[in-house]
């Protein structure tokens, strides 16, 4: 099964989240659910940059990468993922989505309502026990 080594950004900015909505997916249990923006790292690529590219190609953003927050190990039924998620800040205002439909700024507290790919979901769940 093929194993893919990402990276996702949880970006604070003014004590709220950035999550981002995927579009249809050709499997059913990724479309439309929500995660935390990033991507597959690129050969010879750091974490850090890798995350960095991704989040300029996807939004249009520049962040500041502050630190290593969690490593998720997750079997989806077709393909394997290893994602490390780092904890981002920006202060951009404004993004230019290129592959999610919606995105929305979301108090921790509120997280568990969003309708997250699996993968996300230990993100999330650190995340309602951490201080921002």
């Amino acid at each position: 099964m093929k194993h893919l080594q990402v990276v996702a950004a949880i970006i604070v900015k003014d004590e709220k989240i950035l999550c981002v909505q995927r579009p249809q997916h050709k499997f059913d249990y990724l479309s439309y659910k929500y995660e935390f923006p990033g991507g597959k790292i690129e050969e010879g690529e750091s974490r850090k940059n890798a995350l960095i590219r991704e989040i300029q190609e996807e939004l249009g953003i520049h962040i500041a990468v502050s630190g290593e927050f969690i490593e998720v190990y997750h079997e989806y039924p077709d393909f394997v993922i290893t994602m490390s998620g780092l904890m981002c800040t920006t202060v951009a205002d404004e993004l230019t989505m290129t592959e999610h439909v919606d995105f929305k700024w979301v108090s921790k507290e509120n997280l568990h309502e969003l309708d997250w790919a699996a993968a996300d979901v230990p993100i999330v769940d650190k995340l309602m026990r951490t201080n921002l």
